[in-house]
Parts: structure tokens; C-alpha cells; sequence
């Protein structure tokens, strides 16, 4: 195991139900507007994360907030938790821009995502 191999927690996904009130929630939580604001996804940006609001838990089907660690190389990283006892719970694959993003299950059920930037 190396330290550097993960560069840190820095976005974390929140699913809403209601994604009109929940912009504005957390728009007033974190004291900025969004960067991004779609029907999909609103992302706000704020010293040095990127917090995300998912409607319905997006595809993925998401029932809590999710972390996202920062890592440089995503498949490494998940043969590195799996061969741990994580369990693959969404492969890696690509969410536009060359972004790429998977999701394990800890022991615990506990759900961890891993995220590497192109």
C-alpha cells in the first residue's frame, strides 16, 4: 500500500428528491451558487471540493451521500480494494470529459467511490 496511490476525499454526491429545494439548501449552506446547474446534476465548488446533488439518486441508484476519492489510476485502485475485501458495486466507466468513476461496498455494505480525472 502506498499513501500517494489516493489523492483524498474531494467530492462527495448527495441524492435529493427534491432538487429545486435542495439547490437552494446548499447554496445557502455553502455561501456560493452552483458551477453547474442541469436537470441531472447541480455541482457547487467550494474550497477545494466539489459537492453534487443527484435527483432520485441518479441511475446508480444512490440512498445516502456517497465519497468520492481522487485517485490516479481508477483500475489499480480497485483491484487494490477489491483483492481487501470491497466488492465492485458500480464498474469503472466514463461520465463524460474523460471522468471516470466506480463505486465498491465495503465490508459493511458501506458504499465508497473512487474517481480519476484525464
Amino acid at each position: 500500500m502506498t499513501d500517494s496511490s489516493t489523492q483524498g476525499i474531494k467530492t462527495v454526491l448527495h441524492p435529493v428528491s427534491n432538487l429545486a429545494t435542495a439547490k437552494a439548501v446548499y447554496a445557502a449552506l455553502l455561501g456560493v451558487l452552483p458551477q453547474t446547474d442541469e436537470s441531472y446534476y447541480v455541482g457547487f465548488e467550494v474550497a477545494g471540493q466539489h459537492i453534487g446533488l443527484v435527483p432520485g439518486g441518479g441511475p446508480q441508484g444512490m440512498t445516502s451521500p456517497v465519497a468520492y476519492w481522487h485517485v490516479p489510476d481508477i483500475e489499480a485502485k480497485l483491484a487494490e480494494v477489491t483483492a481487501a475485501g470491497a466488492t465492485v458495486k458500480e464498474p469503472a466507466h466514463d461520465v463524460g470529459g474523460g471522468r471516470l468513476v466506480a463505486t465498491v461496498t465495503d465490508p459493511d455494505g458501506n458504499v465508497l467511490g473512487l474517481l480519476q480525472d484525464r
